[in-house]
């Protein structure tokens, strides 16, 4: 009897042991362990008309954006609703107060009329998905 206790506490010992050793909890990288505040998007413009293009023209724009909250902000992605559109951006942290770009390439090859594209922009931001438009009325020769 006293043998089965002494197992049965030794059982219980490793079992508490294990328990405590598993109890990780994931502090972030030290790159973000100083910055508690909340990072906010604000872009200067939401959406960019390209006008009138010709079909096959290959087009441009930046989206200009500036981190107007207390804390670092990064992109995560950016993702479009069609292949002819690419975002380029920059994921680095971006400091409370300073700047940021977006450039949005359009390819309007084997496309004809008004056409309407969106990029989708998430971020560690307090609004954590912003939706932005490109514009263009694509003309065949």
């Amino acid at each position: 009897m006293k043998m089965k206790i002494i197992k049965t506490v030794t059982f219980l010992a490793l079992v508490l042991i294990s328990v405590s050793a598993c109890n990780t909890e994931k502090k972030g990288d030290s790159s973000n362990e100083a910055n508690t505040g909340t990072a906010e998007i604000t872009f200067n413009e939401l959406e960019y008309n390209f006008g009138k293009i010709t079909e096959g023209e290959k087009v441009a724009c930046i989206f200009k954006y500036r981190n107007t909250g207390d804390g670092d902000l990064i992109i995560n992605t950016a993702t479009t609703s069609c292949g002819c559109t690419v975002p380029r951006f920059d994921n680095k942290p971006i400091k409370p107060g300073n700047e940021g770009s977006m450039e949005v390439v359009f390819d309007s090859s084997h496309r004809e009329g008004v056409q309407t594209k969106t990029i989708t922009v998430r971020s560690n931001a307090r609004v954590k998905v912003v939706v932005l438009r490109i514009i263009a009325e694509v003309i065949k020769e």
